[in-house]
């Protein structure tokens, strides 16, 4: 059985330089071509540099990454599930030669990395959804991305680390893979399971962990991920504080809190197996595989995407090769007539379970009902409510959609009017046309340009949202797919409310007082919505609003009602 000293005796190599190479290589940084890397990849960087990537020394070539795809093994044979790839657009990879180096920049443009490159190829994103993912449905929030990203040339090569990523939060729970075994052996622990989360911790799961560590006599490594996770989750700071909260929960001296800058994929079997390989090099002996692990839930026909013990199998298949033993456990559930947590496949017939799901639980947050004690810990409810207030104190986003002329401007600006006459939130109102005008004046028309538009639009709305406001945007938005990463980045903060100004076509080009659509017609104007560039409708928006038959204030009342109902006014 794989032991302390034997994970030991293998410690990964980081890959950074000395400082006189490093100094070297900052210098010359300033001659090379950048990439500025997606908060993904800075969370890949970090992993390949500090060794929790190993043995992988840099973003994946090509033969590597299409083996990886086919067979979960690199060209040499070594297993590696997931395949970590390096994207840049096509007229980036014009200017990227094999032989080249190639500065990796952070958001503001620092230089942590340079990369020789090997290989610069446009990979088929269809089959790499299907290998890893085991689904091209774009429901899944690891294929989404993948399929509609602009990044679609990837870059290969070794990486030389020049500085670690700068972080400003958590300094005493980053721990690299060296930083983890030093304190392990320090404390004398000799057998460590690892516990990998991405949600905030209740009684079953500490339930879970305890029994792990007493299974198999180990000690226990909370390793939560604190990268980007799936859209919707709740945000790392939230989730630290709980798992603060819940660490005077364990026996003494039985558990260490260690956060790691991992970006998850929600690959379910797969990123299991590669979990497992990273906690085997930040020094773990055994890791815990539960139900679904990984696993994104289910598609839009509410087949889960995975099989809730796949993982569990995976892992059982190579767990001798990865060097971790595998602690596998079935879903533990609350026995109402025992008072106690039990695995779900030893109930008898006289058991009563409770449950609380995801969704209830939020629910009676934002309701200020009771979460009873067998679910949670009062510390960790309460961490939880300070970011998860009444609707009625939350902030929210208004955002408008549909074509020119709908009818959107003067709905929005009449909510406005009404909000600031109650002055119970901050109001920032975000007109399609004033936004143009003062935010995105150096744009055109085209659908790059229309979606970074949308985009700038959704980061003020998210900005006014997580800090209390109410954020109305009334723009066109034609685009589904931009919409949505809108949605994405704004729910995990508050409100968002989507709104279909589901105005017909001919009604809009009888309401033009400025003669937009006759120009469009006429060719004068290109790239217009309606006319020459598609309007994409919402699927399931929160509201979809005819305004043919209704004057815009009787339109304004009907958000109102729905603001109401669902609990965002009083």
């Amino acid at each position: 059985m794989t032991d302390f000293t034997a994970v030991q005796a293998s410690n990964p190599a980081e890959l950074y330089v000395d400082a006189e190479e490093a100094a070297a290589l900052h210098a010359a940084a300033r001659d090379f071509h950048s990439i500025e890397l997606s908060p993904r990849e800075l969370c890949d960087l970090e992993l390949l540099l500090n060794g929790g990537f190993a043995p992988l020394r840099g973003f994946l070539g090509q033969r590597d990454y299409e083996s990886v795809l086919g067979r979960m093994r690199l060209t040499d044979g070594t297993l590696s599930p997931i395949p970590v790839t390096l994207g840049v657009t096509p007229r980036q990879a014009e200017t990227l030669a094999v032989g080249t180096h190639v500065a990796l920049r952070d958001e503001q443009g620092d230089p942590l990395a340079v990369l020789q490159v090997t290989d610069v190829w446009a990979p088929d994103r269809h089959a790499e959804a299907q290998a890893v993912f085991g689904t091209t449905d774009p429901q899944h929030p690891g294929v989404r991305p993948l399929l509609e990203t602009r990044s679609t040339v990837y870059v290969g090569g070794e990486v030389r680390g020049l500085k670690a990523p700068q972080h400003f939060d958590f300094h005493e729970l980053r721990r690299t893979p060296a930083q983890l075994r030093e304190e392990f052996a320090r404390r004398g622990w000799n057998r460590v399971v690892g516990f990998q989360t991405r949600n905030p911790l209740h009684r079953s799961h500490r339930e879970l962990m305890v029994r792990a560590a007493e299974q198999v006599g180990a000690r226990l490594l909370l390793h939560p991920a604190v990268g980007p996770t799936r859209p919707g989750d709740i945000d790392p700071y939230v989730r630290v504080r709980c798992y603060r909260a819940i660490m005077g929960k364990f026996p003494p001296e039985s558990v260490l809190l260690s956060v790691l800058n991992l970006a998850m994929r929600m690959a379910g079997p797969r990123e299991a197996l590669w979990h497992a390989i990273i906690r085997r090099n930040h020094g773990c002996t055994h890791f815990i595989v539960g139900r679904d692990h990984a696993g994104p839930g289910s598609d839009a026909t509410g087949k889960p995407f995975y099989g809730p013990y796949e993982a569990q199998d995976l892992m059982a298949h190579h767990e001798e090769e990865v060097g971790i033993r595998m602690v596998a456990f079935q879903e533990l559930v609350y026995v109402k007539n025992r008072a106690q947590y039990h695995p779900i496949d030893e109930l008898g017939p006289e058991d009563q379970v409770e449950s609380i799901s995801g969704t209830e639980l939020r629910r009676r947050l934002r309701a200020g009902v009771e979460v009873p004690d067998w679910f949670s810990y009062p510390e960790v409810i309460a961490e939880l409510r300070k970011s998860f207030p009444p609707r009625h104190r939350q902030g929210f986003t208004l955002f408008f959609t549909g074509l020119s002329g709908a009818g959107k401007s003067t709905i929005a600006r009449i909510l406005a009017a009404r909000f600031m006459e109650h002055g119970e939130r901050p109001v920032t109102l975000l007109d399609g046309d004033v936004v143009r005008k003062q935010l995105s004046s150096e744009l055109g028309f085209s659908r790059e340009h229309r979606d970074l538009n949308i985009l700038r639009i959704g980061f003020v709305a998210n900005e006014i949202t997580k800090n209390g406001g109410i954020a109305i945007c009334a723009p066109i938005a034609p685009y589904a797919a931009t919409r949505r990463q809108v949605r994405e980045l704004i729910s995990a903060q508050g409100g968002f409310i989507e709104v279909h100004v589901a105005t017909p076509l001919e009604v809009c080009e009888q309401r033009d007082r400025k003669g937009l659509y006759a120009k469009a017609r006429a060719g004068l104007i290109p790239h217009f919505t309606g006319i020459s560039d598609p309007y994409e409708p919402p699927g399931h928006p929160e509201l979809r609003l005819e305004t043919s038959e209704q004057t815009p204030e009787e339109t304004a009342q009907d958000v109102i009602a729905y603001l109401e109902r669902e609990g965002f006014l009083v």
